[in-house]
């Protein structure tokens, strides 16, 4: 399994616009195990999301499906940056 953890930044006071465009287009996406988005407690910018995939290569090629082309599209006027970013193994637990 292939996994990533990342801190995205919205424009100041467009975290909740962004949140609801990142969370209105989540669909089918082939290999997708798990996709959370979360506020970060932290930072009234910041948003944290969790993916789980059954492969590295499943989460490339979701980036090349029309309606997260059309997501990344979207959102990208309210992106301000990244933060951290993570590549980790998820081995199981709860929902795996």
């Amino acid at each position: 399994m292939y996994g990533l953890i990342g801190k995205m930044l919205a424009a100041p006071g467009k975290r909740e616009d962004l949140l609801a465009i990142l969370l209105e287009n989540v669909g089918a996406m082939p290999g997708c195990l798990s996709y959370i988005i979360a506020r970060d407690p932290d930072n009234e910018d910041g948003l944290w999301i969790t993916e789980a995939w059954d492969s590295k290569e499943s989460h490339a090629g979701s980036l090349q499906l029309p309606q997260v082309q059309a997501t990344i599209a979207q959102a990208r006027p309210l992106i301000a940056g990244f933060g951290e970013r993570f590549e980790t193994e998820p081995l199981g637990g709860v929902g795996l």
